[in-house]
């Protein structure tokens, strides 16, 4: 049987929104909604916090997850990237000689993961062989298209063999909805990245992802959240 881990990274040193991981959103702590989901989803053997904050570990305690060790400082800067962050966690495990097949790394930020989401990414996952599997958005506007600034406000197209092509004759483009990566443990820690040339992903819909890196993301994720509710 495979084994599970669920790793949910929450630093406590948060610039632009201050103690944004535990901020209330809608009622609860924020980081509460990714700890739910991964718990109800009974997809793991454990559910755990990587933090370097006390008051984090005590409310990601208080809403069923571990916090087994503290981060330590090197992965706790503004600079470590959530690679190192899993790599960390993993390693620490293993020191206790707890082994795991896959993990999934869900954002302490992020209420739009649902359980069938998770589900979904992790049968495809297996079903695939994939390496690594995450949420997908689609762009609002052909990124064929775009615009770049320069001297005097001057516009020029980054692709001005597309500047005549239609909307609708241009190839649908994806980024990333930061909202959770499963991961084939020894695949990517083979490679040393969770996005390898053998990921796969979901596709959500604008919907049900919002970057939340101000205060009106915040605002607008609250809003895009209660909508949603509301259609169930």
């Amino acid at each position: 049987m495979s084994k599970k881990l669920c790793i949910i990274p929450a630093r406590g040193g948060s610039k632009r929104i201050p103690r944004k991981n535990i901020k209330t959103f809608l009622g609860k702590p924020i980081i509460a909604y990714s700890i739910e989901a991964a718990i109800n989803s009974n997809l793991f053997d454990e559910v755990m916090v990587s933090t370097d904050d006390i008051e984090i570990a005590e409310v990601a305690k208080k809403y069923g997850a571990r916090v087994p060790f503290m981060r330590s400082s090197q992965t706790a800067n503004d600079y470590a990237t959530t690679f190192e962050v899993i790599e960390e966690v993993l390693n620490n495990y293993q020191l206790h000689n707890l082994i795991f097949d896959y993990t999934c790394c869900i954002y302490a930020c992020a209420p739009f993961v649902t359980v069938g989401k998770l589900i979904d990414a992790y049968k495809l996952l297996l079903t695939n062989n994939f390496d690594s599997v995450f949420p997908v958005m689609t762009f609002g506007f052909p990124i064929q298209r775009a615009l770049k600034m320069g001297s005097g406000n001057k516009i020029n197209f980054f692709y001005p063999e597309f500047s005549l092509t239609r909307s609708q004759d241009l190839e649908q483009s994806y980024h990333d909805a930061g909202q959770f990566y499963w991961m084939n443990i020894e695949k990517c820690l083979q490679q040393n990245k969770i996005i390898t040339d053998y990921s796969g992903s979901i596709v959500i819909s604008e919907m049900e992802g919002q970057d939340i890196d101000n205060d009106i993301d915040w605002k607008l994720a609250e809003l895009k959240y209660e909508l949603l509710q509301s259609y169930k």
